[in-house]
């Protein structure tokens, strides 16, 4: 069974905005250098960090050769794509895992496994340390044979894409119970195969979406256009309540007290696969639209958009991805919360990973150093000023702590949280989700789906 179960054992559309932001305590600032001469070269705006390897990756086939790709696709031997395999397309398309070219070849899964880098040919070292591989069956290996190409093509059998050079390799072992282990790795085939990309079309959902789906190449243009002299990036996969919104605002506020003139906030919501249990990505948008309207986060100071990843809920594995990403997209801060990435434990009453251990690897891991590392301040319910706000040790009995568990309880009940809690159109929408699952006429209760 081809495996990843080493990594789980520790537009040209109006833009996005919403309105004011989220907190956060700094770690001593690394001055991030650009200089004139690279930015020349990679093309690269003037205050936003370099890419990874120094330049953006898209691996999308030129317009004047796209007939001649889709026409050359039809003889090769197909390889279909799951709905997640798409979106790690989409991903290594727009140039998010930049230097990568591909899927994964060998020598490059095995860095990632082992050693959370990959080690590039003038010698420096970028972060990786989320596999992004392709898997195969036997039959599907047999009938590529020796061919040097295939065709991906999604489930309506259209090219998605070309791989070349392939390389396929029989790699590894599962351990069962982790979603993305269920979702993925369980029922795929024995086999990897990797290679270089070449995307027919941009990949496209569909969804009502599209236009927050911005590439790095556009959030990079859209932070020139704001003339932002620093970008800080906020991930989440839940709805954003006002402790995220504190928490925000705080580190504009500490960005602007060392120096810089426009900090802006990239809101950047994970929409590829999550679990089941998880609010879906649709309702979470709706609900961020909610807060855009209500004024909870400022809109001049404000790009929201959706980052393409599957989640793995690896933990301190994974927040490194989530953070190597954000680089290529012009991010040179990146907010850090308690427990990242993380989820229950599959059997025991218990965290999978220990809450802290985020934030540690990320100070640590090899090809992060560009980047700024914001680690949260604890965010509370103040009862003594009926609001969201920083916790005081001094005084634990005026701070109620109102979990991810407790909000999905009080909007499954239809009950209000405390006022100061979330703002109301993000409340409602909320409500309605949780709604919208309870017994239908039948009498069953509608399954969650994995998004």
């Amino acid at each position: 069974m081809a495996s990843m179960s080493t990594l789980f054992t520790q537009t040209s559309t109006p833009l996005p905005s919403l309105r004011k932001p989220f907190t956060t305590h700094f770690t001593p600032v690394l001055k991030v250098r650009t200089h004139a001469k690279n930015r020349a070269r990679y093309g690269v705006k003037a205050g936003l960090i370099e890419p990874d390897g120094g330049k953006l990756v898209e691996l999308f086939v030129d317009k004047s050769r796209k007939d001649l790709k889709t026409r050359e696709a039809v003889s090769l031997p197909k390889v279909k794509l799951t709905k997640i395999d798409v979106q790690w397309v989409h991903v290594l398309s727009e140039g998010w895992a930049s230097p990568l070219r591909g899927f994964m070849k060998q020598h490059e899964f095995l860095q990632t496994l082992h050693f959370n880098s990959l080690r590039l040919g003038d010698g420096s070292v970028v972060n990786m340390s989320v596999p992004i591989v392709l898997s195969i069956d036997d039959l599907t290996k047999q009938r590529i044979g020796d061919s040097t190409k295939v065709a991906l093509v999604d489930s309506d059998d259209r090219t998605v894409a070309i791989l070349s050079e392939t390389d396929s390799k029989n790699m590894g072992t599962t351990a069962p119970g982790l979603p993305y282990v269920e979702e993925v790795i369980t029922n795929s085939g024995n086999w990897l195969i990797g290679g270089e990309l070449e995307v027919i079309e941009p990949v496209k959902y569909n969804d009502g979406l599209d236009r927050f789906r911005l590439s790095p190449a556009e959030l990079r243009d859209e932070f020139a256009k704001r003339n932002a002299d620093a970008v800080f990036a906020f991930q989440l996969r839940n709805p954003v309540h006002n402790g995220h919104a504190l928490l925000m605002t705080d580190t504009r506020k500490r960005l602007l007290e060392m120096g810089y003139k426009n900090p802006i906030l990239l809101l950047h919501p994970l929409g590829g696969y999550t679990k089941a249990d998880d609010v879906p990505l649709n309702w979470r948008m709706r609900q961020h639209e909610k807060v855009l309207e209500d004024g909870v986060l400022d809109p001049e100071t404000t790009v929201v958009s959706i980052f393409p990843s599957p989640m793995h809920y690896a933990g301190p594995t994974e927040v490194q991805w989530h953070a190597k990403a954000r680089i290529n997209a012009g991010a040179n801060f990146y907010i850090v919360g308690r427990d990242p990435a993380g989820m229950s434990h599959p059997v025991e009453k218990r965290d999978l990973y220990d809450a802290d251990h985020g934030k540690k690897v990320l100070s640590m891991a090899p090809g992060l150093e560009r980047l700024n590392i914001l680690p949260f301040r604890v965010a509370a319910y103040d009862k003594t000023q009926g609001k969201m706000a920083f916790f005081d040790p001094s005084r634990p009995d005026d701070f109620l702590f109102i979990s991810g568990t407790k909000m999905r309880t009080l909007a499954k009940s239809k009950e209000n949280p405390p006022d100061g809690f979330m703002c109301p159109g993000g409340w409602k929408v909320l409500v309605e989700y949780y709604d919208s699952l309870t017994p239908a006429g039948n009498g069953k209760v509608p399954e969650p789906v994995p998004a």
